[in-house]
């Protein structure tokens, strides 16, 4: 299999994808194509079908494995399939785990390293409340290994829940070393939950896209709300530990703009703000730079995320 990352100007592709996005549309001059964007795991494509009616062009639709016939253009600077002919791919042509993107770290390695953390929390209320999801759970421990920390922004892959949590946590733990002020079991369980809602925000993939109570509720009060269902679960649990606890998940996004539906109000909660804001966007930062080719320092464009025009930095 020949991946979209080695992909090249005026190449002949005869291979399979995942259809991630499929919408008919009309040129200038009134004729259909079609807008198609194609997925395997180390990127996407976008594709287009300019005579979609013609022989050999077969009827697909979205998460779909498609085999596609075609020839690579570019247009306004990124590559660009010209479909000639598709057909949907039978079972058995393809393997589903080549059309994911994954992290690129261990997620059984990444897990023992959550774990680790856990088994550090002296709280017995807040260690048992961890335990009771990540070590105690099996059906939610596979959940929260394979999915995704967001539909496209940052960390978007499988594993990618994950590897953000973790290394929201390792910032937790290196604020705790910096300012003693800060309460270390209260902010790493809080690290270790903070985006435990977006397992219901965003749909496994290879969908990972917004599910109705991702968009009507959000991952923030789902997160929430799991953890008070799981407290009240454990006799004699604290109410001001739980709230809390709580209170950070529910701040974690810093500004009500921002999704937060509580400003922080407690030092733990101010940190797990900076630790998910830094992770999120060096994370950005990263996937930004992953294609760009060695010691290219041209200016990348307006992103997002960051607000900014951004580039690499100059050795």
């Amino acid at each position: 299999m020949k991946y979209i990352e080695t992909f090249r100007e005026g190449e002949k592709i005869n291979e399979i994808f995942l259809c991630k996005y499929k919408q008919s549309a009309l040129t200038k001059n009134g004729k259909p194509y079609e807008n198609v964007i194609l997925q395997d795991k180390t990127g996407m494509l976008d594709a287009k079908i300019w005579e979609p009616g013609s022989n050999g062009i077969d009827d697909f639709g979205v998460l779909d494995y498609i085999c596609v016939t075609g020839d690579l253009t570019s247009f306004q600077g990124a590559l660009q399939l010209n479909m000639k002919r598709v057909r949907k791919a039978q079972p058995g042509e393809y393997d589903p785990a080549d059309y994911l993107p994954v992290s690129e770290r261990d997620t059984g390695q990444m897990y023992d390293e959550l774990k680790g953390y856990i088994k550090t929390i002296a709280n017995p209320y807040l260690q048992k409340l961890l335990s009771s999801f990540f070590l105690e759970d099996k059906a939610f421990e596979e959940r929260f290994k394979f999915h995704s920390a967001a539909k496209t922004v940052h960390h978007g892959f499988v594993g990618g829940l994950l590897e953000h949590t973790l290394g929201v946590t390792a910032l937790c733990e290196a604020f705790c070393k910096q300012y003693p002020i800060l309460n270390r079991d209260l902010l790493l369980t809080a690290a270790m939950f903070h985006d435990i809602g977006k397992m219901e925000e965003l749909s496994a993939f290879p969908a990972n896209d917004y599910t109705d109570a991702g968009q009507l509720i959000g991952h923030i009060v789902i997160g929430t709300e799991w953890i008070g269902g799981r407290i009240r679960q454990i006799p004699d649990f604290p109410a001001r530990l739980g709230n809390e606890l709580k209170h950070c998940i529910l701040a974690h996004h810093g500004e009500l703009e921002f999704g937060s539906p509580k400003k922080p109000a407690l030092v733990e909660a101010v940190a797990l703000n900076f630790a998910d804001n830094m992770d999120a966007k060096m994370e950005t930062l990263k996937e930004a730079f992953a294609n760009i080719p060695e010691g290219n320092t041209e200016w990348l464009g307006y992103n997002r995320l960051l607000e900014s025009n951004i580039r690499k930095t100059g050795k």
